[in-house]
C-alpha cells in the first residue's frame, strides 16, 4: 500500500542501549566507560530525545547477562526502575520498558508499571516479551526455555491479567471526600478473581487507575506466533527489516491480522529499526561506519554468531561464507525471526562470516546505514511512503553523539518537509502516538468498532 499525499505525522521512538548500538562504540574515546549503569548518561539521552519531539524512549532488557562481557558492555540497570529517574528530568516523552511475561508475574509488573504511568503523568509504555534462550531460563530454577508456542500463550494469559488489574479500579472510584469520610467507593473497585492455566490471580490491583488507563503495548517478535500476538494486542510493533520489500510485507502482514481479530489497523503502529550513521558527508560517514567496523573483536563476535545460529564456532570461517548446514527455523525455539532474518541476509548477499559479523556489530538485524542528515531523511520518507512503516525506531549506533546529531540534523529535515512534529500536542504518549485511552472492560461499555483486547483474548482460548 502506498500513502496517499495527505500524510500522517510518522512516530519516532528512540532506542536507547548503554553506550550504543553499535558493538565497539565503547570503544571510542568520547564513550562513556560505565554509560550502561551512569544515570546521568541516561538522563542527558532523555533530554536529547525530548529536544527533538520524539514520540518515545526505549529501554530493552533481558533477564540473563546477554553474551561475552569481554565484547561489550554488558551491566544494565532494570528498566522500569531507571524509567521513574527519567520521568523526573522530562515532561512530554514517552517512556517504554522491556518486561518478560517468561519470567515476571502478573501483579507485580502490573503494579510496576502503573506506578510509572502515575509518575509520569501517563507516558508509560511496556514492551512486551516472552524471552528465549536457557542461560535465562537457568537463573528461574528451569533446565531450558519453554517452546516457543507455551511462552505465547503464557503470555496472551498474563497480557489478560493484566489488563484486567489495571481495569480493577473505575476512573472515578476515588472521592476522597474528606467531609464524608469516603476515600474510594469499594464498589467501583473489584477482585478480578482470574483462574487460567498459567496464573491464579485475585486482585484488585493496590494501585488505581493510572493517567492512560494503562501504558501502552508494544510488541517486538515477527515470527507467526510472534505477529499474530502482535495483531491481537500491540498497539506499537518495533522490528527490524532488512530491504524495503520485506519491510512492506511485513507492514500489510500485521495490519492484515489485526483486521482479523476485529481490530482497527490505524491502532497498530508499525515502526522497523534503523541504525543510521550520521557524517556531514557521505564519505565521513562512511568513514565512521568503517572505524566502528575495525573496532570489532571478531573472535568474540564470531562466538555470538555461532550462538544465534545454533553452530560450533570451529565450523565458522571468518573469511568464508556460512556453512550448509545450518539449522532450520523450525529447529529454533527461540529468537526464530532474527535467526532467519541473519540467514538469509548472509545468503542474499553472498557474505563472508567476517562481512556478516560487520553487518550485524551495529544493529544485530536491524537495517544500518551511513549517509548525510538529508540522505538519512530521504530514506526514512522513502519508507514511509511506501507503506512499509508508521515511524521508525531509531538505534543510534553511538551515544550520545548518534542521537544528537539524529534530533538537531534530521528531525528538522523531517519536519520542513511536513512529516514530523514541531511541537508536542499531546501529555500521555497514547497521545503521541494518536491512540485512544482504553476502556474500563471492567466497569465501562467497549469503545465504538470492539474492545480489541476482549476479542483477541476470547479468540485466543
Amino acid at each position: 500500500m502506498t500513502r496517499s499525499t495527505d500524510r500522517k505525522p510518522l512516530h519516532l521512538n528512540a532506542f536507547l542501549m548503554s553506550v550504543g548500538h553499535h558493538e565497539a562504540a565503547w570503544r571510542l574515546p568520547e564513550s562513556p566507560a560505565s554509560g550502561g549503569t551512569d544515570i546521568e548518561h541516561y538522563k542527558n539521552l532523555a533530554r536529547i530525545a525530548e529536544r527533538g519531539r520524539l514520540d518515545s524512549l526505549f529501554l530493552a532488557d533481558s533477564p540473563v547477562l546477554m553474551g561475552d562481557p569481554g565484547r561489550r558492555p554488558g551491566s544494565k540497570l532494570e528498566p522500569t526502575v531507571l524509567l521513574t529517574a527519567l520521568a523526573g528530568v522530562t515532561e512530554h516523552i514517552g517512556l517504554i520498558a522491556t518486561a518478560s511475561t517468561s519470567y515476571n508475574e502478573p501483579y507485580n509488573l502490573a503494579r510496576r508499571f502503573a506506578s510509572v504511568d502515575h509518575i509520569s503523568g501517563g507516558r508509560a509504555g511496556w514492551n512486551i516479551v516472552t524471552t528465549a534462550g536457557a542461560e535465562a531460563a537457568r537463573n528461574f530454577g528451569l533446565d531450558d526455555t519453554p517452546l516457543h508456542r507455551e511462552r505465547y500463550l503464557r503470555a496472551a494469559e498474563f497480557v489478560d491479567v493484566a489488563t484486567k488489574l489495571w481495569d480493577s479500579w473505575a476512573d472515578d472510584a476515588v472521592l476522597a471526600d474528606k467531609d464524608l469520610g469516603v476515600h474510594a467507593q469499594a464498589d467501583k473497585v473489584r477482585s478480578i478473581d482470574h483462574r487460567g492455566a498459567y496464573f491464579r490471580v485475585d486482585g484488585p490491583l493496590n494501585v488505581q487507575r493510572s493517567p492512560q488507563g494503562y501504558p501502552l503495548l508494544v510488541q517486538a517478535g515477527s515470527s507467526e506466533d510472534g505477529k499474530d500476538f502482535a495483531a491481537r494486542y500491540a498497539e506499537a510493533v518495533f522490528t527490524a527489516q532488512q530491504t524495503l520489500e520485506e519491510a512492506i510485507a511485513f507492514y500489510q502482514d500485521v495490519k492484515q491480522r489485526a483486521i482479523g481479530f476485529g481490530r482497527d489497523p490505524e491502532g497498530v503502529k508499525i515502526l522497523p529499526g534503523i541504525v543510521p550513521v550520521i557524517g556531514d558527508t557521505e564519505a565521513q560517514a562512511l568513514e565512521l561506519d568503517a572505524e566502528l567496523d575495525r573496532l570489532i573483536r571478531p573472535e568474540y563476535a564470531k562466538r555470538q554468531l555461532a550462538k544465534t545460529l545454533r553452530l560450533d564456532p570451529d565450523t565458522l570461517d571468518l573469511d568464508a561464507e556460512l556453512p550448509g548446514d545450518i539449522p532450520s527455523e523450525d529447529e529454533i525455539e527461540g529468537a526464530k525471526s532474527r535467526f532467519t532474518l541473519i540467514v538469509e541476509l548472509a545468503r542474499r548477499e553472498r557474505l563472508t562470516v567476517r562481512q556478516l559479523i560487520g553487518r550485524l556489530g551495529g544493529g544485530r538485524g536491524h537495517r544500518t546505514f551511513a549517509g548525510t542528515a538529508e540522505q538519512v531523511a530521504d530514506t526514512i520518507e522513502h519508507w514511509y511512503d511506501a507503506g512499509a512503516a508508521d515511524g521508525f525506531n531509531i538505534m543510534p549506533a553511538v551515544l550520545p553523539s548518534g542521537l544528537e546529531l539524529f534530533v538537531d540534523r534530521v528531525v528538522p529535515i523531517l519536519q520542513e518537509r511536513g512529516l514530523f512534529r514541531n511541537e508536542y500536542t499531546g501529555r500521555t504518549l497514547r497521545e503521541h502516538y494518536g491512540l485512544p485511552r482504553p476502556a474500563n472492560r471492567l466497569f465501562e461499555a467497549a469503545p465504538t468498532g470492539g474492545d480489541h483486547l476482549g476479542i483477541a483474548l476470547a479468540d485466543a482460548r
